[in-house]
C-alpha cells in the first residue's frame, strides 16, 4: 500500500478521529494552530495544506475572514466536507488538490499552514501575499524512536535527526522567504492502554505494514513490557516548527 492509499483508507475508516485515544503528553511547548492564531488577524485569508478531515480549520474558522483546506486524499476530502456540513461554517471551503501545484491566484493568502503535511516551498511562496506568513509543523526523525527501534523499522528510521528541518529551511530561503525561524520540542507521551498504542500504530504510518509481519505481535508485547510506567506506555513526540516570512 502506497502513502496515498494509506491516507485514503484512514479517511474512510475514521477521518483521523483520535478523540477517544487515552494518552497524555509532558513537555509539549506549543499547539500548532494556536501558534497560527497568535499571528493572525480577523481580516486574514488562510490556506491549510494537508487539512485531513478539516477539524482544525473548522475549529479556528470564526477567528478569520476566510479559510481554505486542501488535501490530495479522496477519503480525507469526503470526511472534511462531511464535517463542514455538520459545522454549518460559511467561511470555509475544502478542495482536493496536490501541494505540488497550488491552483490559486498569486499572492492570494495572508497565511499558509501545513501541519504534518508535505509542501513545496516555491508553491507556498507563490500564493502568499507580500508580508504573509507560512507556518509548518513536521515530525522529526527521532519521533517515536523507542517504538521504531523495537520493531527495527519505521518512518524515517535510521535517518539523522534534523535532516528534514534543515532541508525545509534551505528550501524556504531558496524560494525567496526573507526570514525563517525554527523551534523544536521532544515531549514524552504516555498511552494509557495497549489499545491506545495499537490504535496509533494502525492509523498512522509510524510502523509501515504494522501487524502484517511475522514478529510484529512479539515486538509489540516486548515494547509494552519494557516501556510500561505508572502513567502509561512511554514513548516520545519530537516536532519542529518553522515560521517563514515573505
Amino acid at each position: 500500500m502506497n502513502e496515498l492509499e494509506f491516507y485514503d483508507k484512514v479517511g474512510e475508516v475514521n477521518g483521523w478521529d483520535f478523540s477517544h485515544l487515552q494518552m497524555e503528553t509532558e513537555g509539549m511547548k506549543w499547539e500548532f494552530y494556536e501558534e497560527v492564531m497568535k499571528r493572525s488577524k480577523r481580516s486574514d485569508v488562510l490556506l491549510d495544506i494537508g487539512t485531513g478531515g478539516g477539524e482544525n480549520v473548522l475549529r479556528i474558522a470564526s477567528s478569520l475572514m476566510f479559510l481554505v483546506g486542501i488535501d490530495f486524499s479522496t477519503g480525507m476530502m469526503e470526511t472534511a466536507r462531511s464535517n463542514l456540513r455538520k459545522s454549518k461554517a460559511l467561511n470555509v471551503r475544502f478542495s482536493q488538490m496536490s501541494a505540488d501545484d497550488l491552483q490559486f491566484p498569486v499572492g492570494f493568502f495572508d497565511i499558509v499552514s501545513a501541519c504534518h503535511a508535505p509542501f513545496v516551498s516555491t508553491e507556498v511562496f507563490k500564493v502568499l501575499k507580500k508580508g504573509g506568513i507560512f507556518f509548518t509543523q513536521q515530525v522529526s526523525e527521532a519521533d517515536k524512536l523507542n517504538v521504531k527501534t523495537a520493531f527495527g523499522r519505521g518512518q524515517s528510521f535510521g535517518e539523522v535527526d534534523g535532516t528534514l528541518k534543515e532541508r525545509y529551511v534551505t528550501e524556504l530561503y531558496d524560494a525567496g522567504f526573507t526570514e525563517v525561524q525554527s523551534f523544536e520540542y521532544d515531549a514524552i507521551d504516555y498511552y494509557k492502554r495497549p489499545e491506545d498504542l495499537i490504535f496509533l500504530l494502525q492509523h498512522t504510518p509510524i510502523i509501515p505494514d504494522f501487524g502484517k509481519r511475522e514478529r510484529d505481535l512479539d515486538s509489540l508485547n516486548e515494547f509494552i513490557q519494557n516501556n510500561q510506567t505508572k502513567k502509561g506506555i512511554r514513548t516520545n513526540s519530537k516536532r519542529f516548527l518553522l515560521v517563514a516570512n515573505k
